[in-house]
């Protein structure tokens, strides 16, 4: 069946071009969608090579939300007019050239598995808002991270970055009932940081004084949530002896190297964790959004048609798009 996509091409270059989904079998569903979210540090981690997902052209994007317009016999739990959010697109194809779906999710329809390992749809809960719904998977990695550390009632916590995934853990750490300290360079997700439960915004990348101000020790936990590595190191300073640190950035492919005798000393307890921690961390963020404990609306700084994707992806690429913290695609 034919469908629309965000493909990106070598260059990189940007269009939505006409593409081919293969037809649903007995226990896949065709989704509509209506919105898809974009992960800019994933995303333009694989259109840049930072991270290889496969070559161009590639269609990007992994977090959606859709109507269901038809159900194969096997899908069961699932009807025509479902309203569902997912993660996956299966193949999708160019005329005559096989596209990177990694994972696809930028397209005006879905083919989607319901059982085995890539299966994930679920239906999404009346009430919810569709376009901040189709941006769960930045605050279930999050959440995934928090889980993993475990930080208690009380705990002075340190988030190193608040783009998406940075701000799904100041609100999972606030949840939580830690102090939560927001650091980054930008007043605007510092600002949404505070409607998310953060208690103390530092807009430096030197953050000690500000810091120890508040915990004379040190943070007990800190979570670096930038993705690069020249953070590692300042971010590792500010953690108390026998604390915990969590490299919840992607680094990308490429080797990293931080100075092993400072957490060393410190003897501290450190956690790489990955991916959105699946269904479990993905249906959480979902009930949060649900019930207004995650005003995830907040985060949507820029909001465009499929017709204007190419745009927005070329001015982010290029630095012409200011302050984009979360962005969606309505198809």
């Amino acid at each position: 069946m034919k469908a629309t996509a965000l493909i990106t091409h070598k260059g990189p270059r940007f269009a939505c071009e006409e593409v081919v989904l293969p037809d649903p079998g007995p226990d896949q569903l065709l989704v509509q969608t209506r919105y898809s979210g974009v992960s800019i540090g994933t995303e333009f981690a694989a259109i840049t090579r930072k991270l290889n997902y496969g070559p161009y052209p590639l269609c990007t994007g992994y977090q959606a939300v859709g109507i269901v317009e038809h159900a194969g016999k096997n899908a069961r739990g699932f009807s025509v007019g479902d309203r569902v959010y997912y993660r996956w697109n299966r193949a999708i194809a160019l005329t005559g050239q096989k596209v990177s779906a990694c994972q696809g999710a930028h397209a005006s329809a879905a083919v989607l598995d319901t059982q085995g390992p890539r299966a994930f749809v679920a239906h999404l809960p009346d009430g919810i808002d569709e376009a901040a719904a189709s941006l769960f998977v930045m605050p279930a990695v999050g959440l995934n991270g928090v889980d993993m550390a475990n930080p208690r009632m009380g705990d002075r916590v340190v988030v190193y970055g608040c783009g998406l995934v940075g701000l799904g853990v100041v609100a999972a750490c606030s949840h939580r009932g830690c102090e939560v300290i927001a650091i980054d360079l930008a007043a605007d997700r510092l600002a949404i940081a505070q409607k998310l439960g953060a208690d103390h915004l530092i807009q430096s990348s030197d953050a000690n004084q500000e810091v120890f101000a508040i915990a004379p020790d040190g943070a007990d936990v800190v979570f670096e949530c930038t993705g690069i590595p020249a953070c590692i190191d300042p971010a590792v300073a500010l953690c108390r002896r026998l604390g915990t640190f969590i490299l919840q950035g992607n680094y990308g492919r490429h080797p990293i190297s931080y100075n092993f005798l400072l957490p060393h000393g410190k003897r501290l307890t450190m956690y790489y964790p990955c991916n959105d921690g699946e269904a479990p961390c993905r249906r959480a963020v979902i009930k949060n959004m649900g019930s207004g404990v995650l005003p995830w609306q907040h985060t949507i700084t820029h909001r465009v048609t499929s017709s204007d994707a190419p745009k927005l992806y070329r001015n982010i690429l290029t630095g012409k798009a200011k302050n984009v913290i979360g962005a969606v695609i309505r198809w």
